[in-house]
C-alpha cells in the first residue's frame, strides 16, 4: 500500500531535468531516464548544438570514404522519444534559483527551472599558442571536419597531377598530422590509406610521390594502450612510409609551411590539428567547482561538489576512476558513465537505489586502415586482420539504432570489392552567391585553396560547440 502511495505522489509531481550535451554522455543518459522515470513525473530537455549523435570512433572512416557521412550519425530523435530535443548551448546557471539560460541558434535566450541539471557538454580541442595556429590548421572533431580532409586530400591530388611547378607539388602532397593519439593516428591512417589507393588515378603526382608525417611530443603514441601495441602501430606506419617524429613540437604555422622545433620546415598546405582535448569552455560560466585542468569536480556518483541536484559525466568531469586517477576522455567510458548518472537521479527522486561508477575499462582498439588494427582485450593483445575485424564488430553492436547499423555493414561490405569514389564535393552545402559574374568566372564558388573550413573567428566558434562526447 505504501508503495502504491509513493507511485501516485511522484506521479502528481514532475521533476524537470535539464540534460547539457548531446554526445555519447548526454544522450545516453537521456535514454536511461526515459526508462528510469515514469511519463508522468518528469520532464526531459535535452540541450545541443545539433540535432544528430555523431558515433566518433568511426569518424576516420567517414573522412576516408569508407562510411557514407550520414551513416556515423543517428538522429537524437530517433533514439530519444519522450525528450524535449533543444538546438542550442547552456550557456549560464543560477545556482540560487536552480535555472540554466539556454541560448538557441537564433540568438534568443531562455530562463529554465530544473530540479536536476545533468552538464555533459563534451570537449573541444585543445589549443596551444603556436603562431598561425587557428588561421591555417584543421581539426578533426566533428563531421564537417572529416568531410572537408577528404575533398582537401583530393583537391589537392588534382592540382598537384595538373601542375608542372614541383616546389607547389611538394606543398600539396605533403600531410602533416600533430597529435598521436586516437585521434591523430586513426585519421592519418585512414587518410594516407584513402590516398594511396586514390595515387593510381595520378600518375604525375604518383610519379612525385605524398609525404604523411605524425607529429608527437611525448616519447611514445598512444599512451591510453599497451607500448607493446603503440609500438606495433608506429611500426605499421612507419612500414608505409609515414614519418613519425617522436618528441617534437610544433613551433609555427603558415599557409604553405610547417616549422617543428627540430628546425625541420615542412612545405605543406594541410595540417591537422589531434593535439588532444581540453573540457568545453563553456563550464566556466555555470558556477560548478573546475578543476586545474577545467573539468567538473564530482565524485563516484558524478554528483558535482557542493550543489544539490547538480551532476556531470563525459569528457566535461573529473571522474574518479577505480584504477586510479580520472576517466580518461573516451566513448566507453561515456556511455558507461550514463547509465550511472540516471541511476542516481532516479534514486534522488524516490526511484531505485544509488550507484557509484566502477567500470575499470578492458578494451582498446586503434583501427590503422582498410584491414589493419592493433588492439587489446583484459591481458590478451591482437593486431593486423584480426584486431580490424573485432574492432569492425565492436563498432558495428555499438552504433545507436538497428537502421544505421545495417547501414554501415552495407557500407562496409560494399568497399570490399569496389575502389574509392575519388569525387570532389566539397561545394556541397557551401550555397554560391547568386551572381551571373560567378558563372562568367568558372561557376566556383568554393573557399580559396588551403584555407580550412572555419578559420581565424569561425573556426574558434566552431571549436566552441559541445562535442559528442
Amino acid at each position: 500500500m505504501c508503495g502504491k502511495i509513493g507511485v501516485l505522489i511522484l506521479a502528481a509531481m514532475a521533476w524537470n531535468i535539464v540534460i547539457a550535451g548531446g554526445g555519447f554522455a548526454g544522450a545516453n543518459t537521456a535514454r536511461e531516464l526515459e526508462k528510469l522515470l515514469p511519463r508522468q513525473s518528469s520532464r526531459l530537455i535535452l540541450v545541443n548544438d545539433v540535432n544528430f549523435l555523431l558515433y566518433t570512433p568511426l569518424l576516420p572512416e567517414a573522412a576516408a570514404g569508407t562510411l557514407e557521412p550520414r551513416h556515423v550519425v543517428t538522429p537524437l530523435r530517433d533514439i530519444l522519444h519522450r525528450t524535449n530535443l533543444r538546438l542550442g548551448v547552456v550557456d549560464g546557471h543560477d545556482r540560487e534559483n536552480r535555472q540554466v539560460t539556454i541560448r538557441s541558434h537564433t540568438g534568443e535566450t531562455e530562463q529554465v527551472d530544473y530540479d536536476h541539471l545533468i552538464l555533459a557538454p563534451g570537449s573541444i580541442s585543445r589549443f596551444l599558442p603556436v603562431p598561425g595556429l587557428t588561421e591555417h590548421a584543421v581539426g578533426f572533431k566533428s563531421l564537417a571536419d572529416a568531410i572537408y580532409l577528404r575533398n582537401h586530400v583530393i583537391e589537392t591530388l588534382e592540382m598537384a597531377n595538373a601542375t608542372e611547378d614541383r616546389a607547389l607539388r611538394d606543398e600539396l602532397l605533403t600531410y602533416v598530422f600533430v597529435g598521436g593519439g586516437y585521434a591523430g593516428l586513426e585519421a592519418l591512417a585512414e587518410l594516407q590509406d584513402f590516398a594511396a589507393d586514390a595515387m593510381q588515378h595520378y600518375p604525375k603526382a604518383r610519379l612525385h610521390g605524398m609525404r604523411w608525417v605524425l607529429i608527437e611530443a611525448a616519447a611514445r603514441v598512444l599512451p591510453e594502450i599497451d607500448a607493446e601495441l603503440a609500438d606495433y602501430a608506429v611500426d605499421e606506419l612507419r612500414g608505409r612510409g609515414i614519418d613519425v617524429k617522436m618528441e617534437t613540437t610544433l613551433e609555427e604555422v603558415t599557409a604553405t609551411t610547417a616549422r617543428l622545433s627540430t628546425g625541420e620546415v615542412l612545405p605543406t598546405r594541410t595540417l591537422v590539428w589531434t593535439a588532444g582535448v581540453a573540457p568545453h569552455p563553456a563550464l566556466k560560466n555555470l558556477g560548478v567547482p573546475l578543476d586545474e585542468r577545467g573539468k567538473v569536480k564530482v565524485d563516484s556518483r558524478m554528483a558535482v561538489e557542493g550543489l544539490d541536484g547538480v551532476w556531470a559525466l563525459g569528457d566535461a568531469a573529473a571522474v574518479p576512476n577505480p584504477v586510479g586517477g580520472d576517466c580518461p576522455p573516451t566513448a566507453q567510458h561515456a556511455v558507461r558513465q550514463a547509465p550511472v548518472v540516471a541511476a542516481n537521479v532516479a534514486a534522488a527522486i524516490g526511484i531505485g537505489e544509488p550507484r557509484e561508477f566502477t567500470y575499470k575499462g578492458g578494451a582498446a582498439f586503434v583501427n590503422l586502415g582498410r584491414y589493419k588494427a592493433v588492439g587489446k582485450i583484459g591481458d590478451r593483445t591482437f593486431r593486423g586482420f584480426k584486431a580490424w575485424w573485432m574492432a569492425r564488430s565492436y563498432h558495428m553492436s555499438q552504433i545507436p539504432g538497428l537502421p544505421r547499423k545495417i547501414r554501415a555493414v552495407i557500407d562496409w561490405t560494399a568497399s570490399l570489392p569496389f575502389s574509392r569514389d575519388l569525387s570532389e564535393v566539397g561545394s556541397i552545402g557551401r550555397p554560391g552567391v547568386l551572381s551571373p559574374d560567378r558563372y562568367a568566372r568558372g561557376g566556383s564558388h568554393r573557399p580559396v585553396q588551403g584555407d580550412p573550413p572555419a578559420a581565424g573567428k569561425d573556426r574558434a566558434e566552431a571549436e566552441a560547440r559541445p562535442d559528442t562526447d
